[in-house]
Order: structure tokens, then sequence, then C-alpha cells
């Protein structure tokens, strides 16, 4: 079975009344009602599918995400939430931002059991910079057989500083790189690079196989406050 791994990881800024809003503000939106949209395509620059999301609430220190994933025809395939946790120094990001869009194609009618390490991201960021590892595992019934499918993100870095245009616009960003290692039965390898920028996330992701093959890529492509 073909599997496409394009690691969207939308990561959202945080605030809270118990916490100053210099303290959490970083380089990912701070503010209830943000909604933007990230566009996947193939190698070839196709489109694969659109998620959009919105930050639909902020209680205490905990942002709640909110996204609808759909197909390249715009048809909606499922729609689902995470959260976003602040601790004043950096941002843990819940486990199953890691959910390909893909898998919510193949399983969405499936029961799942997910759990896993959150993706924690510091607000003070540096070029040189070594990040936490974080993993996503679940377990599919798939009507009395179960899968096991595991995600792991290794090699967490800061490469560079650089300034990235999409249809959203132009950005100032971090590079970041990581090792992806993804088991489902068998074991597959990829490397993903991305880059973040201050108060908007991520504005592209590329995913890269064994061989230093582009598979597909993602970007902005709407950001609204």
């Amino acid at each position: 079975m073909k599997t496409k791994i394009i690691v969207l990881i939308s990561v959202f800024f945080i605030s809270s009344s118990s916490l100053s809003q210099n303290a959490c503000k970083a380089y990912y939106p701070f503010e209830e009602g943000v909604k933007f949209e990230i566009t996947n395509y193939n190698k070839k620059g196709k489109k694969d599918g659109v998620v959009n999301y919105e930050v639909t609430s902020i209680d205490d220190n905990v942002a709640t995400i909110k996204t609808i994933i759909s197909d390249a025809k715009g048809k909606e395939i499922t729609t689902t939430s995470y959260q976003i946790i602040c601790d004043g120094n950096s941002i843990s990001i819940d486990f199953k931002s890691l959910m390909n869009p893909d898998m919510f194609k193949q399983y969405k009618d499936m029961e799942m059991d997910i759990t896993g390490t959150n993706v924690e991201l510091p607000n003070d960021l540096h070029v040189g910079q070594s990040l936490k590892d974080a993993n996503m595992n679940m377990a599919i019934n798939m009507g009395g057989m179960k899968m096991n499918i595991s995600v792991d993100m290794l090699n967490r870095k800061v490469d560079k500083k650089e300034s990235i245009t999409t249809p959203a616009g132009t950005y100032d960003c971090f590079a970041l790189s990581y090792d992806s290692e993804m088991k489902m039965g068998m074991k597959m390898n990829f490397k993903i690079k991305e880059w973040i920028s201050e108060g908007v996330g991520v504005v592209k992701s590329e995913s890269y196989n064994k061989n230093g093959k582009l598979m597909g890529y993602s970007e902005l492509t709407s950001f609204k406050k």
C-alpha cells in the first residue's frame, strides 16, 4: 500500500489570563478566532487536499484547535480537534496533530485509540538548537483485527533563518528539520523540512524519502485574524 507522509504539524499560540501574553507569544497565533488553511501537494505540485484550522477557544493556558480536512476537490472528509498547552517558556502540541490527513481518509470510519508524546517547541528558538523528539501511536480496530501504526519525530533541530513566500504571503521563518519514522507492519523513514514564522506558525513543509527525493509538500494558503 502506497503511503504518503506529509507530516502537517500545524501549531498555534496559546494565551491565558494567568500567563502574560509575552510569556507565550512566539511563533504561533495567539488569538481566538484565528483561521488559516494549509494545502497539500504531491511531488509534481498537484493538489492532494486541504486542511482548515481555527482557534476555537483559549481557556486558561490551553488552546483548542478545530481542523476540517477536505480532499483535492473540496469534499469534506472529517472534522477533528486537538489542544496546545503553554507553560510560559514553550508550547506543547497534542500528539494528535501528527495525524496524517491521508490516514483520516483511510480509517475515518474505524475505531482508533491514539496515544503518544506531545511535540514541544520553545519560545526562544535559535539556529543550531536541538529539540525534543515526539511520537504518536495508533491502534486501529479493523472489524475484529487490530492494526498498529506509530509515527516518530527524531533528531529535531533548527537549521537556519530564511524568508519563505506562499500564496498567503511572504514570511521570515526558522527552518526546522527532523527524521520521521513510520511503522505500519514495515518501517519507513522520511526526512521532513518545515518553516515556521512568528505569530503565524507553519508556513511550509516538505517530505523527502530515504533517498532524498521530494515526495510532497504543504504550504500556507490563507491566514486570517
